[in-house]
C-alpha cells in the first residue's frame, strides 16, 4: 500500500485474497472457493445463537466477494478500480455486450484521461539549478615568484583558493488554457566571473492530435528572439520535430533552423538523424538502444565549432534502484571519458556523481541532486591536468559521504517520515481495523468444528498437520519459539473479551494455526494471494511493517517448518521444509 496517497490510506477489501485464489483464477475455481467457504459459514451450518450471528458476517462477505468475482462485468469494474469503483453510482447502466477485456481497458483509459486533466490543470514548475566551482587550487596550488618570503610565509595563504566561477538558474512555470493548448513561462539568469545576463521566454502550444503539435516562442533578454518548433509522427515508425529560429541583433536578424528525424528501428532502439544550421552547425546521427538492464547511445556530430564521437554505456540494477555510467568521447576538442552512478535514494529524489577525465580539461567531479521536477548541479573542476591524486579523491569522496549522509541523516529522516506515515495510517484506519480482528476472531470461532475435522483426519493418515503457524512482523527461526512464549495471540482460547482484543491492537503478530489447517485439502495447502492480511482468519497486525508467515507442521510424522513473505506463495508440503527439531 503506497502510504503518500490519502486516499489508498484506507483499507479496501480483497475479493481474490479472501477466497484464496489467484486474479487469473476461472470460473470453476471461483466456485469451489464459494463452495468451501460457505460450508463453514453458512449460518444453518451452526446451532449456538452467537455463531450463528457470527455466520451471517462472513457469509454475507463471502456471498459479496463471489458475487463480485463470478460476474464478469463487475469483475472487470472491479479489477480496474477496486471497491471505489463498484460503489459508484452509475456502473449498473454499464453496456453488457462488451466483453471484461473490454470495458477493463475502457475503464484505464477513463481514469488515464481523468490523471491527464487533472495534471493540465495545474502548474507545473521545474528548475534548475547549477553552481560551478573552480577548486584547482586544490591539487595544482598557484605559486607566485614575485612574492617576497614575508607574504608567502602568510598563514592564510597555506588554504587552498577555491571559488564559484559561475551560477545557473532556470525556472519554468506551465498554464494549462484548454486541452489542446498550454502556455509555458520560463527565465534563466547566469552569471561567470562577476559578469553575467538572463533572459526570460513565453512559449505557445497547440495540439492538433496525437500525432502532431505546434509550437511558438518568444525570448527577451539577450536579444529578442522569436522560434517555431513542431512534431510530427509520420509513419508508425517514423516522427520528426523541427523548427526555426529567428535572432534580432544589432548587426540584423540571425536565423537558424534544427531539424530531427527520428526512427523505431526495433522494440528497443530508435535512430535520430538531426541538422542544426546558424551561427553553429552541426550534422549528428545518434543511436539509442535502451531495455530493461541496459541502455546504449552511440552519436557522431560534423560540424562547427566541434565534431565528436560518443558512445556511452549505462547498467541498470533495478534491484537496488542503481545505474552505473561509462562514456568515451572523442573529437576535435580533445578527449573525455567519464564514469559515474545515479542512485534513487528516496521517492522523489535521485543523487547521482560523475567523474570526468579529460585533455585538455583536466579533472571534474559533477554532482547532481533530482527532487522531484527540481534539478541542482555542482560541477567541480579539480585539475587542469589529469593526474592520479584528483582521481582518486573525485571517486572515493563522494562514495564515503554518501554512505555518511545516507546513514546518519538520510536514513533516519526517512524512517521518521515512513514511521508518521504509518502512524496517520493506524489513525485513519483504526476502526476498520477494529473491525477485521472481530471478523477474523468470528473467523476462527467458525472453523472450529472444520479445524478438528480436518486435523483428525489428516492426523490419522499421517498427512499434512499444521503445528503452529504465525503471521505478522518478521519472526527469524532462531527467535520463533521465544517469540511465540512471550506474545498474546488471538485464538479461541486466548484472547478475552473485545474489549481486551481492542486493547491489544499494538501485537504484532497473531496465531492462525486454525486458518491454515482449514486451508489444507487431501494432505496439500495452496495460499495463492499478494495479501495474506485479508485470508479468513486473517488480520493485519502490524499495518504498513514487512510482514511474514512462520508455520510448523507435520508430514508423514516428519517435523517442517517453512517461512515466506507476504507476497509469496506458499505450497505443502515440500521436502525442502524438513527439519531436524522433534
Amino acid at each position: 500500500m503506497d502510504l503518500d496517497s490519502e486516499d489508498e490510506n484506507v483499507m479496501e477489501e480483497d475479493y481474490y485474497s479472501f477466497l484464496n485464489i489467484p486474479k487469473e483464477a476461472s470460473k470453476e475455481e471461483i466456485n469451489n472457493a464459494y463452495r468451501r467457504l460457505s460450508r463453514i459459514y453458512h449460518p444453518d451450518k451452526h446451532v449456538d445463537p452467537e455463531l450463528k450471528e457470527k455466520a451471517e458476517i462472513m457469509f454475507n462477505k463471502t456471498k459479496k466477494a463471489y458475487e463480485v468475482l463470478s460476474d464478469p462485468h463487475r469483475r472487470a469494474i472491479y479489477d480496474s478500480l477496486g471497491t471505489k469503483g463498484l460503489e459508484t453510482e452509475g456502473w449498473e447502466i454499464v453496456q453488457r455486450t462488451k466483453t471484461p477485456a473490454e470495458i477493463r481497458a475502457e475503464y484505464e483509459q477513463l481514469a488515464e484521461e481523468r490523471a491527464e486533466r487533472l495534471k493540465k490543470q495545474a502548474t507545473n514548475p521545474t528548475g534548475n539549478v547549477t553552481i560551478a566551482v573552480n577548486a584547482t587550487d586544490l591539487f595544482n596550488p598557484y605559486y607566485d615568484e614575485f612574492l617576497d618570503e614575508e607574504y608567502e610565509s602568510d598563514f592564510l595563504t597555506q588554504f587552498p583558493n577555491i571559488e564559484v566561477s559561475s551560477m545557473q538558474f532556470s525556472q519554468s512555470v506551465d498554464f494549462p488554457l484548454t486541452q489542446k493548448d498550454s502556455c509555458t513561462l520560463s527565465g534563466q539568469l547566469q552569471t561567470q566571473n562577476g559578469t553575467g545576463g538572463g533572459g526570460i521566454n513565453l512559449s505557445w502550444r497547440h495540439i492538433f492530435s496525437h500525432k502532431s503539435w505546434a509550437e511558438m516562442e518568444m525570448t527577451a533578454g539577450s536579444g529578442p528572439a522569436l522560434s517555431f518548433k513542431g512534431f510530427r509522427t509520420l509513419t508508425r515508425r517514423f516522427f520528426w520535430n523541427g523548427g526555426t529560429i529567428l535572432q534580432f541583433t544589432p548587426e540584423g536578424i540571425r536565423p537558424g533552423v534544427m531539424s530531427t528525424l527520428a526512427m523505431q528501428v526495433d522494440k528497443h532502439s530508435v535512430g535520430y538523424l538531426s541538422y542544426q544550421g546558424g551561427v553553429r552547425s552541426a550534422f549528428t546521427t545518434q543511436i539509442i538502444r535502451d531495455t530493461e538492464k541496459n541502455r546504449y547511445n552511440f552519436s557522431i556530430q560534423v560540424g562547427l565549432p566541434h565534431s565528436f564521437v560518443l558512445l556511452q554505456y549505462t547498467r541498470k540494477i533495478l534491484s537496488q534502484e542503481l545505474k552505473l555510467r561509462i562514456a568515451i568521447k572523442a573529437g576535435t576538442f580533445g578527449g573525455v571519458i567519464e564514469y559515474g552512478a545515479e542512485k534513487k535514494i528516496s521517492k522523489h529524489s535521485n543523487l547521482a556523481f560523475a567523474v570526468v577525465c579529460g585533455v585538455p580539461s583536466g579533472v571534474k567531479l559533477k554532482i547532481r541532486l533530482t527532487r522531484a521536477s527540481q534539478t541542482y548541479s555542482f560541477p567541480i573542476h579539480l585539475c587542469e591536468e589529469i593526474m592520479p591524486a584528483p582521481v582518486f579523491y573525485a571517486t572515493i569522496v563522494p562514495l564515503v559521504i554518501y554512505v555518511v549522509v545516507k546513514k546518519g541523516f538520510v536514513e533516519p529522516f526517512l524512517r521518521e517520515e515512513r514511521n508518521k506515515k504509518v502512524e496517520k495510517q493506524k489513525q485513519n484506519n483504526y476502526n476498520k481495523l477494529l473491525e477485521k480482528r472481530r471478523e477474523a476472531m468470528a473467523a476462527q470461532d467458525l472453523m472450529h468444528a472444520t479445524y478438528n475435522r480436518i486435523r483428525d483426519d489428516e492426523s490419522n493418515k499421517k498427512g499434512l498437520v499444521i503445528i503452529k503457524a504465525i503471521y505478522g512482523r518478521i519472526i527469524r527461526a532462531r527467535t520463533f519459539f521465544s517469540t511465540l512464549s512471550n506474545t498474546l495471540f488471538i485464538t479461541p482460547t486466548n484472547r478475552g473479551d473485545s474489549q481486551q482484543a481492542d486493547s491489544e491492537m499494538t501485537n504484532e503478530v497473531v496465531d492462525v494455526t486454525i486458518p491454515v489447517q482449514c486451508l489444507v485439502k487431501d494432505s496439500k495447502l495452496e495460499i495463492h494471494v499478494q495479501n495474506k492480511s485479508e485470508l479468513p482468519g486473517f488480520f493485519d497486525p502490524a499495518l504498513g511493517e514487512e510482514k511474514m508467515l512462520h508455520i510448523i507442521y507435520n508430514y508423514h510424522d516428519q517435523p517442517h517448518e517453512v517461512t515466506v513473505g507476504e507476497t509469496e506463495p506458499l505450497r505443502l508440503p515440500k521436502t525442502s521444509h524438513r527439519t531436524n527439531i522433534t
